[in-house]
């Protein structure tokens, strides 16, 4: 199916800027039930695109975690704004929404919850304080395509003026490289479509067309547009999401099931608010393990396990030392980097393969 959606892309008309696009925009904002959705090329320039969308500027300061891909607080400084990193929780990774506000200033218009591993934030008590203070909120729910909140799949939850997905090939569904914007904000949706296209529209022109050819760009935006043929890969992805995301929590089951009080490592809590769609199935190592992280992680890859590390805080990392982040500034972070190895969660994974990955992961810190 996948294939046969791109081969007929490759003998439509439409190479890019052709139907697809749009419906799939229009397929995925019926999926989440909301208003507006928008394409791009990557995950980080939507995110680029909606802290633009929303006014983000320079001076401003960006409330995120540190526990993602660079990419979320990257888009930030693409707009000369500063990113300010929040605590995480202790079980879950996840932004620490009692910090939050300790960290809200004069300068802060934006807070940018990121959904880890696949598992809401608490968007309710979040958005409180976002509207408390006259925030904006987008949502980094790049793991998160197909998890919800209350009842509502993550993209429409009712708390943030945006949300943000990623279509890279390890995501839920691929499109080769690609992103989406939600949003039910008309206003929002107009700029994003503009940014995304160099700033050029034929639509609410400021000048006296020369003719039909006539166009006009009216902001500072970048090439961000995705093609017809990753928008048909995505359309035929998007039909798999649902078998996607229940074969993801049906391994995460057997996983709960066989982990549940090992002596060796803990896993993240399910949510009380909220259903994973489990982008990642995170282990934190036990304390007295922590030390040897680097050998059980190389041993596990030995095995045979194409486990990984998420993620390195983000302000560790050599371009943010040297814009002056300091180590220790969200020492719960840098704890749970120190003891999270992400094992095997992926679909096309059998029932055979979740024991093999169980019993190796076992075996290894039996042996150590």
């Amino acid at each position: 199916m996948d294939i046969n959606s791109v081969v007929n892309v490759l003998k439509s008309d439409y190479i890019t800027q052709g139907p697809r696009i749009s419906e799939f925009e229009e397929s995925l904002a019926e999926y989440c039930d909301s208003k507006y959705a928008v394409c791009f090329n990557s995950g980080t320039s939507a995110l680029h695109a909606s802290y633009y969308a929303l006014g983000i500027r320079g001076g401003d300061e960006v409330i995120t975690s540190p526990i993602t891909f660079v990419a979320t607080s990257n888009a930030a400084l693409y707009l000369d704004a500063h990113p300010v990193f929040t605590d995480v929780e202790k079980s879950t990774g996840n932004m620490d929404v009692s910090l939050v506000e300790e960290k809200i200033t004069s300068k802060t218009k934006l807070i940018v919850p990121v959904h880890y591993s696949g598992n809401p934030v608490d968007l309710k008590n979040l958005s409180e304080i976002a509207v408390d203070h006259n925030l904006c909120m987008v949502e980094d729910a790049a793991h998160a395509l197909g998890a919800s909140y209350d009842g509502k799949f993550i993209g429409n939850s009712g708390y943030s003026e945006m949300s943000i997905f990623s279509f890279h090939p390890v995501k839920h569904i691929t499109t080769g490289e690609g992103g989406m914007v939600l949003t039910d904000n008309k206003d929002y949706y107009d700029k994003l479509v503009m940014f995304r296209s160099h700033g050029v529209t034929k639509d609410n022109l400021q000048g006296e067309p020369d003719g039909d050819w006539y166009y006009e760009m009216q902001l500072l935006g970048f090439n961000y547009r995705i093609t017809d043929i990753q928008a048909a890969l995505g359309l035929s992805q998007l039909l798999k999401l649902p078998s996607f995301v229940e074969r993801r929590r049906s391994i995460a089951e057997r996983y709960d099931t066989a982990f549940k009080g090992n002596e060796f490592f803990k896993t993240i809590p399910r949510s009380s608010y909220g259903l994973s769609s489990y982008h990642l199935y995170p282990i934190l190592i036990n304390s007295e393990y922590r030390d040897r992280k680097r050998e059980i992680f190389s041993k596990l890859r030995l095995e045979g396990l194409g486990v990984q590390v998420h993620y390195i805080p983000v302000y560790l990392q050599p371009y943010y030392q040297n814009l002056g982040y300091r180590r220790g500034s969200c020492p719960v972070a840098e704890d749970f980097y120190q003891c999270e190895i992400s094992i095997p969660m992926y679909p096309a994974l059998s029932d055979s393969d979740v024991d093999y990955v169980i019993s190796k992961v076992f075996k290894v810190f039996h042996n150590l």
